[in-house]
């Protein structure tokens, strides 16, 4: 059995940090090193996939403590080497794109936008194989601050207020909620390790609740509405940060904090015998619809798109809360199928900016006949995320069914239902028009002043071309993702 040690996977995004800094006065030498980054990490991932599923190890890693017993460590476990396959995989093709992306729009401080970048990943491999709730908590926090610098990007004083917000909920939520509920936990237990089936058995039901909601609402980078606002607002960074953000990093480190501490503090069974988690499933609930409804009326493409994952994040805060295995099989799914359509979809809208210079959805009619491959990609990413076949994302919202079925609430059922009408509603009009209504006036196919406009820069269709064929190979390959979630909640319980 030959795997990495875990730390590795933090050291090798780190270590890239730094030498992309250093290559600051070489372009060429700076992108080769974050490519070569970026296949490293996803070898050294890939490696502990045979460990985990074929042996039943656990590699792990204990570093400095702080206080006795109380320390850094890193530990892979199944649910989180769905979360650090998604990122390590999803790295390299969005450094592709970024790269064509950079280069085509001409963007100012590339260097450190390659090193926050590398940063982030950094953070988000160690989330992923956080081995206690205190080392979730820094590289949460850690996560937060090496993103900062990528949503102000611009230095606008528009960016430099979205950043305001971005650090004011992302920070409060953490500071004041989460990290009191891990403190409490502490004083409870006197453990802040995970742990399959929970670490808190002998807490009584109504602190059980309190500690509930504190993490809950504390994991405030699942944007579940009221804490959604900085989402649509960290949109004014450049599009692979929209990408990173969405599908890679920040949003996916936030819903799958709540399904992690659902399944290893809570316990699965804890959840589905009390009563504390009934206010989670209606605040995801309403979170999927309102925010479905809101993406009906943006016209500014990343706008909707921002809204739509407000809505397709609450899908995993409902699977943790339902308090049963097909909750947590379909939460962990979505993880990664959610991934692979929204970075699509935002490789998309970056590639339409850079090669026509449109934002807005009603400026994209007739544009598949100068963007055929673009807006053929963009329809894959939007099938999967509406959840139809054969897109990987019908996967998830099929055992999200299930769980609602399972645990007697029918009514969310409908609302799952309902949301997947909305993704149709404002998603599915986009490719359609594009490729099926005639351009307006003045638009390049009538020699007006767009006759210029074409594909984007290759290294962003390759980009956009791998991650949706990623979508439907997810459809017609879920083995790994789906002995991956059982491994965590057996199917069969």
């Amino acid at each position: 059995m030959t795997h990495v040690s875990p730390e590795l996977t933090l050291v090798i995004p780190l270590v890239g940090a730094v030498i992309i800094a250093l290559l600051g006065r070489w372009p060429n030498a700076r992108e080769a090193v974050t490519l070569a980054c970026a296949a490293a990490l996803l070898l050294a991932v890939g490696s502990l996939f045979p460990a985990v599923l074929e042996h039943g190890a656990r590699p792990a890693w204990r570093g400095p403590e702080v206080l006795p017993g109380l320390g850094l460590v890193l530990e892979v476990e199944p649910l989180g080497l769905i979360y650090a396959g998604v990122a390590a995989l999803l790295w390299l093709p969005n450094s592709l794109y970024s790269i064509g992306y950079m280069r085509g729009h001409h963007e100012t401080n590339q260097t450190r936008f390659f090193a926050c970048f590398a940063l982030s990943i950094a953070s988000a491999m160690g989330i992923a194989f956080s081995g206690n709730l205190f080392t979730l908590f820094v590289f949460y926090e850690a996560l937060s601050l090496a993103t900062f610098p990528l949503v102000t990007h611009h230095g606008t004083e528009k960016a430099q207020r979205a950043g305001r917000l971005y650090v004011g909920f992302l920070f409060g939520t953490s500071m004041v909620l989460m990290l009191l509920a891990i403190v409490w936990t502490w004083t409870l237990t006197g453990t802040v390790d995970f742990r399959a089936g929970g670490i808190l058995g002998d807490v009584s039901p109504g602190l059980t609740a309190v500690l509930f909601g504190l993490f809950m609402l504390g994991s405030g980078k699942a944007a579940v509405m009221p804490f959604h606002f900085w989402l649509p607002s960290a949109m004014v960074a450049p599009t692979p940060v929209s990408a990173l953000l969405h599908a890679v990093a920040v949003v996916k480190a936030g819903v799958f904090v709540v399904l992690k501490v659902s399944v290893y503090v809570f316990g699965v069974d804890t959840v589905a015998s009390g009563v504390h988690h009934e206010w989670l499933l209606y605040l995801a609930a309403a979170t999927i619809l309102i925010a479905s409804i809101v993406a009906m009326t943006k016209d500014d493409l990343k706008a909707r798109l921002a809204y739509s994952t407000v809505g397709q994040l609450s899908y995993i805060v409902l699977g943790a809360a339902l308090g049963n295995s097909l909750g947590v099989a379909g939460g962990g799914l979505h993880i990664a199928m959610h991934a692979f359509g929204k970075i699509t979809l935002f490789f998309c809208a970056g590639a339409i900016y850079v090669a026509a210079h449109k934002t807005k959805v009603s400026e994209l009619t007739g544009l598949g006949r100068r963007m055929p491959f673009t807006m053929l990609a963009f329809a894959v990413g939007a099938l999967s995320i509406i959840g139809l076949p054969p897109l990987g994302g019908a996967w998830s919202k099929w055992y999200l069914g299930l769980a609602t079925l399972e645990a007697g609430h029918a009514g969310l059922l409908v609302v799952l239902l309902i949301s997947s009408l909305l993704n149709v509603a404002y998603l599915l009009p986009i490719p359609l028009k594009a490729f099926f209504l005639s351009p307006p006036a003045g638009d390049g196919a009538h020699g007006g002043a767009d006759e210029g406009i074409h594909e984007a820069p290759l290294p962003c269709l390759i980009a956009l071309g791998l991650t949706a064929l990623g979508s439907v190979a997810l459809f017609f390959w879920p083995d790994l993702l789906l002995r991956l979630v059982t491994e965590v909640a057996p199917l069969g319980s």
